[in-house]
């Protein structure tokens, strides 16, 4: 039981040393210019897979400028970009963590466009929210080779698996929310067709064997939001188009109604199970999870495969070194540098 989350996994080419996973949190950067990853953020991911981590997301990263949700934030519409995130990703890859890039688009949520798009004319609540405009059908098609291309130049810069964002109110997220996505056209008929679109056009871009994750909100807080049986539906949707892995977290979308989210460690993790127990596939969960035991206890009651650390990653890059010690885990099982094998 000491070893669970320090056992390695693999699914398809990605060879994990342990289950921990660093979440993709955004750095919004003030020194961030044109998308590009810089020094911060060299250090930020490098510093993590020292740490032990087995999985590394970088961030919430954009297929064109006016979709990143601040312009602090990284993005990766241009071949210009490959070289600074291939620089980053061989920094990890010396440290023995694994890679992937999450690829997204803000959508009515990208604060600092002059005029966001949206599936719909439906503003996101908040001052600092503008009016989006509604994406025609053709710009629609063109979003999604926007997708295909910025997968492709990941793939390039060396990542061992995509991560498409489809949760927390942003792109995907929106087409597959009914309180988001009232377009009479193909997109709006079929909620899921947006998404699927997608995941067909980016596995072009991938290796056969590199796995397609899916970081998906299973349920919506604002009064009227879908739950999880409509995103179990939207899933299966995904999974068929070529999802391998659902990483699973919740809202986003607004603030909450009368459902209000959990705050409470692992209070997300009963999400991740049922995506796991009735789609038959692989999951992360995520949400304060950092106490190191319960991390331990999610992949020992077999309620998802992998763990993800957010915020506690984000004070402490050694989290994963530091939960071994704690948990007692042997040296072997440790992914610890030979640098700093003297302090543990």
């Amino acid at each position: 039981m000491t070893e669970k989350l320090f056992s390695p996994y693999q699914f398809k080419s990605l060879q994990l040393q342990n289950r921990v996973v660093m979440a993709p949190m955004c750095q919004y950067s003030v020194t961030a210019k044109d998308g590009i990853p810089n020094d911060w953020h060299q250090v930020h991911y490098v510093s993590r897979a020292v740490g032990g981590t087995g999985l590394i997301i970088i961030e919430m990263t954009d297929v064109e400028p006016d979709g990143r949700i601040t312009d602090q934030d990284l993005g990766i519409w241009s071949d210009d970009h490959i070289p600074a995130f291939a620089k980053l990703v061989d920094g990890m890859h010396a440290h023995g963590s694994k890679v992937a890039i999450q690829i997204a688009h803000a959508g009515r949520k990208a604060q600092d466009a002059s005029q966001p798009v949206a599936p719909s004319v439906v503003t996101f609540p908040g001052e600092a929210y503008k009016e989006p405009r509604a994406l025609t059908t053709e710009e629609v098609v063109a979003m999604v080779h926007k997708f295909a291309a910025g997968v492709r130049r990941a793939v390039q810069a060396g990542v061992d698996a995509i991560e498409l964002h489809g949760a927390h109110g942003y792109l995907i997220h929106q087409f597959h929310s009914p309180l988001m996505n009232h377009r009479e056209d193909v997109y709006g008929q079929e909620l899921s067709r947006f998404g699927v679109d997608v995941i067909h056009a980016v596995k072009k871009e991938m290796p056969a064997d590199m796995p397609l994750i899916m970081r998906i909100s299973a349920i919506e807080y604002a009064d009227g939001g879908y739950d999880i049986d409509h995103t179990l539906q939207v899933a299966r949707a995904y999974q068929e188009a070529g999802v391998d892995i659902f990483h699973i977290s919740s809202g986003g979308e607004g603030p909450s109604g009368q459902r209000k989210p959990g705050n409470y460690p692992g209070y997300q993790v009963p999400f991740a199970r049922r995506f796991r127990e009735e789609l038959h596939v692989p999951v992360i969960a995520v949400g304060m999870l950092e106490d190191a035991a319960l991390a331990q206890a999610v992949i020992g009651n077999e309620d998802a495969d992998l763990v993800a650390i957010g915020r506690g990653m984000l004070r402490d890059p050694y989290w994963a070194n530091h939960a071994a010690l704690e948990l007692g885990v042997s040296k072997e099982h440790a992914a610890i540098a030979e640098q700093y094998s003297r302090g543990y």
